[in-house]
């Protein structure tokens, strides 16, 4: 499980094994792709290398 910030709903979801659709090894890190909750298409750049993604401000 890991949560991510979705680019179509706006939403912090916590995304699930079942969401994934599929995993890519590429020279910039892995790729998963997954399905929001929401039924968008997503994906999530990850790997060693790869910086942690920032944490979107939440409006007071």
């Amino acid at each position: 499980m890991f949560t991510h910030h979705c680019t179509a709903c706006g939403r912090r979801e916590l995304i699930f094994p079942s969401q994934v659709v599929g995993l890519e090894n590429t020279d910039q890190g892995i790729v998963v792709r997954f399905t929001c909750w929401c039924d968008a298409e997503q994906t999530l750049l990850t790997g060693a290398d790869v910086p942690a993604p920032a944490t979107p401000a939440v409006a007071a």
